[in-house]
Formats: C-alpha cells, sequence, structure tokens
C-alpha cells in the first residue's frame, strides 16, 4: 500500500491518497479542498480512486469530499453516525473559517467501531475514537502497521476538545484505550504536520505518554 500525503486548505490538512499498489485501486482520506492538487496526484499515480474515507466532519477534512466523490463516481465511507451534527454544520463553519461554501451531506456509508473498509486488495480496521469530535473514526492497516488518525493524536500533541462535543478524557482514553493496543511499531499519518508512531509518542508525547496523568 502505497501512501501519499496530500496537505490541502490554508489549515494544511494532510489529505492522504492511499494506493493499493496490486491493482491501482485508491482510497482518498478527508479531502478537505485544493480539489485540483488532488486530483493532480491521483492522475500522476495512474490511480483509480474506488472511495473517499472520512476521519471526521470538521471542515477542512471533509469539504471536498461530496464533490470529489461525484467527479470520480464513488461513494463515501465515514465518519461515525455522531458525527452529523458536525456535517449538518459544513454551511456554518465556512462561513466561520472563511472557506468556500460547503453544503451539507451524508456519507453513502456510515462506519461503526469494529468496522472495515475495503479498496481493491486492501483491508482497513475501523476504530471509533471520540473525544476530537463525537464521531471521529480512525482507519488502521493490520498488514501494513499503518493508520490513518486524522485529528485524535499529532506527533507531540493531540486534538482539540474545545470544540462542541468535544471531551478531552474521551479523546485520552479513546488514544490509550484503542490506539496503543496496536502496537508501539505503528506508523501513523495525523490531520496536521508529520508522521510519528504509536512508541514514540507513549515514550515523549507531553498529553498521552505513558505514566502522564496515571
Amino acid at each position: 500500500m502505497k501512501v501519499t500525503l496530500i496537505p490541502v486548505t490554508p489549515f494544511q490538512q494532510n489529505c492522504s491518497l492511499v494506493v493499493c499498489e496490486a491493482t491501482g485501486r485508491a482510497a482518498i482520506v478527508d479531502p478537505g479542498g485544493d480539489l485540483d492538487v488532488i486530483q493532480r496526484e491521483v492522475a500522476r499515480q495512474n490511480a483509480s480512486v474506488e472511495k473517499v474515507f472520512l476521519t471526521h466532519g470538521h471542515i477542512d477534512h471533509c469539504a471536498g469530499a461530496k464533490t470529489l466523490a461525484t467527479h470520480y463516481g464513488v461513494p463515501i465511507e465515514g465518519p461515525h453516525p455522531d458525527e452529523r451534527f458536525w456535517l449538518d454544520k459544513l454551511p456554518d463553519q465556512s462561513t466561520r473559517f472563511g472557506f468556500p461554501a460547503a453544503d451539507a451531506f451524508e456519507p453513502d456509508r456510515w462506519l461503526q467501531d469494529g468496522d472495515t473498509v475495503q479498496f481493491g486488495d486492501e483491508i482497513l480496521e475501523v476504530y471509533h475514537c471520540p473525544g476530537h469530535t463525537p464521531g471521529h473514526v480512525v482507519f488502521f492497516s493490520r498488514a501494513h502497521r499503518l493508520a490513518l488518525v486524522g485529528d485524535v493524536l499529532f506527533a507531540g500533541s493531540i486534538g482539540r476538545t474545545d470544540f462542541p462535543r468535544g471531551n478531552h478524557a474521551d479523546l485520552v482514553r479513546s488514544i490509550r484505550n484503542k490506539l496503543w493496543p496496536l502496537g508501539d511499531d505503528v506508523t501513523f499519518v495525523p490531520g496536521h504536520g508529520p508522521t510519528s508512531t504509536f512508541g514514540a509518542e507513549r515514550r515523549t508525547n507531553p498529553y498521552v505518554a505513558d505514566g502522564v496523568g496515571a
């Protein structure tokens, strides 16, 4: 599985193009905007887009999802149903953050904890990780030891919880109970900034390192 990070929007959100190298089939994760940039990368890799996956409903992660899914004629999968609150507020979010107008939409498939999603021959496990937002999900490739974590966890930090329906205790619990058990060797792609590993964050992250708050 090949993963290409495509920073988009003024927030430099890490949209990910994930490609099944055996089939050339691909999924686009969290297309928040700058769709021309995303489409150029898809064309450059000669990938065949099969799905759009969403971790959560904040505008920098999903504002371009419906347009992009329509362009490629593919379904949107994710996030968890508890994220309907944020998807319904997309028009308000676009005004508040100075984004191009974005309409509310509903994904073709809501995801639950324990679900899987697939593109080509690649299968990703779905983990519901509330805290940053109520319906945030994380996608995990057990075969490639890679997680796409959205805004749950960052290199050296964790997601904000001061937005409506955020909850710091839930976020810390999601990280420690859902992500850490996947293994210290797992590399993760955050919604912003550089990649890291769960092991590195367990050692050094000032918010969720082992022993912090224990």
